[in-house]
């Protein structure tokens, strides 16, 4: 079969990275790159990557011959792209920090990608303290109380994630809760101005009663090596036990493409969104083949 032809909405750091990750892809390729508003210089990397770009949208996304979607646009968007591409026989990936699709995380239950038609990605910081915190859930009687502290480069984070930022909290808290079934979780994030810039970072505290910490250690590096088979700058650099009280710092550096080191919160979203889309190109070429 040859490569699936996908279409990406957006036109920032996200939609522009996902383009060039995708043209690398053995399953993938980009046939467009849509936005309301693109800027001369997206139309250069765009035209650069020999990718087809518009300023319709959604609309040109429509119009397109298209297998696969990657919204990397906004929350408040989102709703309108999936109302749009719900009857079409596309996969869309959703990496806006909104309410809809199935919260997908390759390592957790990236199976979803095989027969699901709209995922979400949750958020930057979920994809990086999902695998963990699964870890921690699958090690320990029960979860009470989980908070997430993440810390991102200035230079990293465009103007739709600032816009973006309660319904990252939102979504964050929501997919943290979902997977622990912790009644209590706070989300907490911020966007640093220092320089050098400092590297995608997100620290968990939870509070899991009758944890197994040995097993728990090398669950969690078990997690971690998964993760770096799709996102090699992925690293848990701290993790501790105190009675029950569980401490991790995930650190994430961008070590693919064209991103500087610190872009790890693109890096991480953009690397899942495409690792799945290749599992769903995957699944599909096995039953054309059968």
């Amino acid at each position: 079969m040859p490569r699936l032809k996908a279409a990406v909405i957006g036109t920032g750091i996200l939609g522009l990275d996902l383009a060039e990750r995708l043209n690398a892809s053995p399953l993938l390729s980009c046939a467009l790159v849509a936005g309301r508003s693109c800027s001369a210089g997206a139309l250069r990397r765009a035209a650069q990557l020999g990718c087809e770009i518009s300023s319709e949208g959604i609309a040109a996304v429509v119009r397109a011959d298209v297998d696969v979607v990657f919204d990397a646009s906004s929350a408040e968007a989102h709703a309108a792209h999936w109302a749009a591409l719900a009857s079409a026989d596309v996969l869309l990936v959703d990496l806006t920090p909104s309410s809809g699709g199935s919260m997908v995380t390759p390592t957790v239950n990236g199976v979803r990608a095989e027969s699901d038609r709209h995922l979400s990605l949750v958020s930057c910081g979920g994809q990086a303290v999902l695998p963990v915190l699964n870890a921690i859930a699958s090690n320990s009687e029960r979860v009470e109380d989980v908070e997430v502290v993440t810390s991102v480069a200035s230079a990293c984070v465009g103007p739709a994630t600032r816009d973006n930022l309660d319904e990252y909290l939102a979504i964050t808290g929501y997919a943290v809760k979902r997977l622990t079934g912790s009644p209590g979780v706070k989300v907490l994030a911020t966007i640093s101005p220092a320089l050098p810039a400092p590297a995608f970072r997100a620290q968990i505290t939870a509070c899991a009663y009758g944890v197994r910490s040995a097993a728990l250690s090398g669950a969690v590096e078990a997690a971690a090596d998964a993760v770096r088979q799709y996102s090699p700058g992925y690293e848990v650099s701290a993790l501790s036990v105190a009675d029950d009280l569980v401490r991790a710092t995930v650190t994430v550096t961008a070590r693919t493409g064209r991103l500087p080191a610190y872009a790890g919160n693109v890096e991480i979203i953009n690397a899942a969104a495409v690792t799945l889309a290749e599992r769903y190109a995957r699944y599909r070429k096995v039953g054309h083949s059968g």
